[in-house]
């Protein structure tokens, strides 16, 4: 039996229940208690048994991990964590440490894998936790954590950010990596509160779950402030916000010194962290009353750390060497190395640094990030910076032959290696620029610099007569081609999103009906999630008759249908305003992102894409018929045509839908519009539906267009895209109820209308027969193009053939989709990627008359 350690120190994971019932643990879903937190340590720590035994745990940033570390923590066991949506890497390290237990989230309780009773291992007492180190994911090479040592920098950590039992974090980083394990450790030691989830800050329902439980602070790594600026973060109404910590690699001092700014003015401080998984996290830290004045430097070292800085041959500059108590016990390399106790006294960080005369520490270049081309030794980190200041975001990698370098964005790369190479003394022929949409990162954030180095390899030449392949079911590994194809972008990243690569709701259609194929299921948030992570989430998938596509496009191919076949005279079925909220829900998730002017110019492109093409045919039609006007081109009809109902009427929901994402467009234009939807996602749309149902009541004549106004279907369409809880939920299904009775003269259409926003408020997919997946996406991406045409191809037709009259218009419309995609393309897609994500059409299918 292995020799057991002193767990008092650990008070972060032993003292738990110490703080009776402050919030420890605050979900979606749920509360915990410190004591009821405790409780379920206790309980899993009973059934991990007495004997120390080496665990691995596949995490998440759930409820179940966390009991799981802080159990296997508490009853001594030695814990290996490992990214639970790293399945290979989970595997791969089970095979190479070979453990005693294997726990995983369960439903409400971590599941433990018994591989033995006992353990086959020699366990050091002091060992508590093993890390793989940064950008190692799945190499058996891990980071030898001691008890003290994770008590210590949680210590240190809690005292210099000032973290009190009233402090609430967001986890927006994964607890298997060292940072976002810090978070944890230093909360739970002072009684803070821990807001879990694992969304990401570009998703609204996490600043939703952050402003409902008043978090305090989050930690960001520099490409988290990409995202941050996307989301329109600088102008967010976060009144609780007090914190906002980085590390995880170098911010530029220009983005540091703007976002200290930015914090300064909106009441949060940014507090700059240098450190490693080798320290347990951290090992200095910058005082945020000294972050835009010293942005380019780390700080002072943490409470109990200390540095020097030893020479180094031919370097005006020394390696920076920290010492403290967080230093690791050493490497493990293979299973026998979890005996060994410190083989480590101090920790040599591979930096050059210097120190300045007020005590702060700059970290000047990387010792390694030195190489030696043609015997000319090259500071990578110089050419980065050279290119910096040219506006050029890069990664320099080099072999002993060649310096690779990958250039963000669309570069004059010929240009750029002439520049570099004289700018260093190397030969043109041997720097090697690489123009890249992307620089490739590692699931941290961190530039993949192997990755850059390989893009060096000489592409194999191609067969001399390649045979076509042979055509295959499309699998998870082909996500990024899915993405490529569908929206026409050859530039696909593994950290681009549909919405990040301009995606718009009729090109949703197409690549939501791929993805599902593809993968066996989507999740909900599928649109904004990277494409790295849309990958590894395939669930299995069994030949039945029926498959599930989301509600929003089989509401969009039915309605069209139905209109056509109404028209026809086939039956009739009236789904025409259901889809002022499928308009109302598509504009909250693809036009309300970014920041305001980007956002502007998304919905005036939206506008343009719905206006084009219907502009045009009814130009056409009016050219070939007596039925419409110049009013009818110019969607005026609304306004000034005849009150009685003609065929003038015939295009009252473009006009309709025309006039209030202009009204939305004017009112999202306006700065404090903007402020206050980003302040009160939810509220914001109540209370638009408030000043819609002004007019739904008739209590004043607000003078709108006839017929009677709709906004506020659309409004309610708007309020349940952002309903992300059971009691938003909840509310609008009461308001749906309330309102939609009594509003037309038909209790079917008023019953059909209830149930098109309830299924899109409570029921994300709806099944489809296997066989009519792709027609039904066809008739949803097409559904405008449906309705413009039909009104001229059904009337010759329905006298001979009714079905043939509603074949031949679907068919018509169709083809007309397929036509304008291709003229239309460049108002969805721009010449060039920008910082920001495009959210595009709110485009739904267009009904018939009233």
């Amino acid at each position: 039996m292995s020799i057991q350690p002193d767990l008092s120190r650990v008070s972060f994971a032993a003292g738990l229940a110490r703080h009776g019932d402050r919030p420890a643990v605050l979900t979606g879903e749920q509360v915990l208690s410190y004591r009821e937190l405790a409780g379920r340590v206790e309980d899993v720590a009973a059934r991990l048994g007495p004997e120390r035994r080496l665990a691995v745990l596949a995490a998440s940033n759930d409820v179940d991990s966390l009991v799981a570390y802080l159990a296997a923590l508490t009853a001594g066991h030695p814990l290996l964590l490992v990214p639970a949506d790293k399945p290979a890497a989970v595997d791969a390290l089970v095979a190479a440490y070979d453990p005693d237990v294997v726990l995983r989230s369960g439903n409400g309780t971590p599941v433990l894998e018994e591989r033995r009773p006992g353990s086959r291992h020699e366990l050091h007492p002091e060992l508590a936790l093993l890390l793989s180190t940064s950008g190692s994911t799945g190499s058996p090479k891990l980071v030898r954590l001691s008890h003290d040592n994770l008590a210590a920098n949680a210590e240190a950590i809690a005292e210099y950010l000032g973290i009190g039992p009233d402090d609430r974090a967001a986890t927006t980083l994964p607890m298997s990596y060292c940072y976002g394990l810090s978070v944890l450790n230093s909360h739970l030691l002072r009684g803070a509160g821990l807001v879990l989830t694992d969304l990401s800050v570009v998703d609204p329902c996490f600043w939703d779950l952050f402003r409902a439980h008043r978090a305090t602070s989050f930690a960001a790594v520099p490409y988290t402030f990409e995202l941050l600026e996307r989301v329109g973060f600088a102008d967010a109404d976060l009144p609780h916000l007090r914190c906002v910590t980085q590390a995880g690699g170098r911010l530029a001092p220009e983005k540091v010194e703007h976002w200290a700014r930015t914090g300064r003015r909106r009441g949060w401080d940014l507090v700059v962290m240098y450190g490693a998984t080798e320290a347990t996290a951290r090992m200095a830290y910058l005082p945020p009353e000294l972050a835009a004045e010293r942005a380019g430097t780390i700080g002072v070292p943490i409470p109990g750390g200390r540095f020097r800085i030893d020479p180094v041959d031919g370097l005006p500059d020394g390696e920076l060497v920290y010492s403290g108590p967080n230093v690791m016990l050493g490497y493990a390399e293979r299973p026998e190395d979890l005996a060994a106790g410190r083989t480590v006294e101090e920790l040599r960080t591979g930096d050059l640094a210097r120190r300045h005369p007020d005590g702060l520490y700059e970290v000047v270049g990387r010792r390694s990030r030195f190489v030696k081309i043609v015997g000319l030794r090259v500071d990578l980190g110089q050419v980065e910076r050279i290119l910096a200041e040219l506006g050029v975001s890069a990664a320099a990698a080099g072999s002993d032959e060649r310096l690779v370098v990958a250039a963000e964005g669309d570069q004059d790369t010929s240009l750029l290696a002439k520049l570099v190479a004289e700018s260093i003394g190397l030969p043109r022929p041997a720097v090697e620029m690489h123009a890249v949409e992307q620089l490739p990162r590692l699931g941290t954030g961190k530039v993949d610099y192997p990755a850059v180095l390989a893009l060096a390899a000489p592409p194999a030449a191609p067969p001399a007569a390649p045979a076509p392949p042979p055509r295959r079911a499309e699998g998870p590994e082909d996500v990024r081609r899915i993405f490529a194809e569908v929206l026409d972008r050859p530039d696909v990243g593994d950290d681009d999103t549909f919405v990040s690569l301009e995606g718009d709701s009729l090109s949703y259609v197409a690549a939501s009906v791929r993805l599902e194929q593809a993968l066996g299921h989507l999740p909900p948030d599928w649109h904004l999630t990277p494409v790295r992570d849309l990958a590894p989430r395939p669930v299995p998938r069994g030949r039945g008759l029926v498959s599930f596509l989301e509600t929003g496009i089989v509401l969009r191919a039915v309605a069209i249908v139905c209109i056509v076949v109404t028209h026809v005279e086939i039956f009739t079925f009236q789904t025409a305003h259901v889809l002022f909220a499928v308009a109302g829900y598509n504009f909250a998730r693809f036009q309300l992102t970014g920041e305001r002017l980007p956002r502007l110019r998304r919905q005036l492109r939206s506008l343009a894409r719905i206006v084009v093409p219907s502009v045009a045919f009814i130009a056409v039609a009016h050219l070939l018929t007596d039925d419409y006007t110049f009013a009818n081109v110019l969607l005026l009809n609304g306004i000034v045509g005849p009150q009685e109902l003609t065929s003038q009427w015939h295009f009252w929901f473009v006009e309709m839908l025309v006039y209030v994402l202009v009204a939305v467009t004017a009112l999202m234009a306006l700065p404090w519009a903007d402020r206050a939807e980003r302040a009160a996602p939810w509220l914001f749309p109540l209370a638009l539906l408030a000043v819609g149902l002004v007019s739904r009541y008739d209590i004043v004549d607000p003078g709108l267009p006839k017929p009677a106004p709709v906004f506020w279907i659309f409004a309610l369409g708007w309020l349940a895209a952002r309903s992300g809880t059971t009691l938003q939920r909840s509310l609008v299904t009461l308001l749906t109820l309330l309102t939609v009775p009594g509003y037309f003269d038909s209790a079917v259409r008023e019953a059909t209308v209830a149930a098109g926003i309830l299924l899109l408020l409570w029921v994300p997919t709806l099944p489809v027969p296997v066989g009519l997946r792709r027609v039904t996406a066809r008739l949803a991406s097409a559904s405008l193009y449906i309705y413009l045409v039909h009104w001229l191809v059904y009337p010759p037709l329905a006298p001979v053939s009714p079905v043939l009259a509603v074949l031949a218009s679907l068919v018509a419309g169709v083809a007309y989709w397929a036509l304008a995609e291709r003229v239309l393309g460049g108002l969805r897609r721009p010449p060039r990627r920008t910082a920001e994500p495009a959210h595009e059409t709110t485009l739904t299918a267009a009904p018939g008359p009233r």
